[in-house]
């Protein structure tokens, strides 16, 4: 299974700084990041933001629906679809309103990614609606006093174990260390922010060594 890494960012400019380099496949975003980067939450402007992503290279475009019932979120959901078919993939709260506007969009040929996983059984929801993906909350689940690590290697295994193809996305990563150890357990999709994608090129040994480098081949 391919590492895929996908960059946990509504800020346009954390986007040219990451996506030329190659590391991600794309950016996934929800209403609080967009609160945080100061970008507002509507469909024109994910529009503009879209066509941006698209620019810099963007392969997949996660972006989450909202509206105050089921059918505003499907609604939006399908608006947000059709913004990039390609490139867009709907993320849906994990919750049972959630689930069935996933379901109608799912059988309309839209990519979900359900999001706001916190437990193992949720994975299995998304198995069984046949979900692209589910986002789970490594750090969060830790921060309520529970093993992270523990339970999402157990959301894998549980999707291995029913033979599903929906993907398991690590999210809330909140170190390096995260990232290396969920991949030595093969756990393959992981959402990371610009400030974890900085610390993945922080060592100071690596910084000596290649410093060490240039001084050697000016002879110096």
């Amino acid at each position: 299974m391919a590492l895929r890494l996908l960059l946990d960012s509504a800020d346009p400019l954390e986007w040219e700084r990451w996506l030329p380099s190659g590391l991600f496949q794309g950016v996934t975003t929800n209403p609080t990041l967009l609160r945080r980067a100061g970008q507002p939450c509507s469909l024109d402007h994910l529009a503009r933001l879209g066509q941006r992503a698209a620019a810099l290279g963007c392969r997949e475009l996660h972006l989450q629906t909202w509206g105050a019932d089921g059918e505003q979120q499907l609604a939006t959901g399908r608006a947000l679809a059709a913004l990039d078919p390609q490139r867009v993939f709907v993320k849906v709260p994990i919750t049972s309103g959630g689930a069935e506007v996933a379901r109608q969009l799912i059988a309309e040929g839209v990519p979900v990614t359900f999001t706001a996983c916190y437990e193992v059984a949720q994975v299995l929801v998304a198995a069984a609606l046949g979900a692209h993906g589910i986002a789970a909350y490594l750090g969060r689940i830790g921060d309520l006093g529970r093993d992270g690590h523990g339970e999402l290697i157990a959301m894998q295994r549980a999707l291995d174990g029913v033979g599903s193809s929906t993907r398991l996305l690590v999210a809330s990563l909140r170190q390096p260390g995260d990232l290396a150890r969920l991949a030595a357990a093969g756990l393959a999709h992981h959402t990371i922010s610009p400030a974890i994608a900085e610390a993945l090129f922080a060592s100071p040994d690596t910084a000596a060594a290649a410093e060490q480098f240039e001084r050697d081949a000016l002879g110096s």
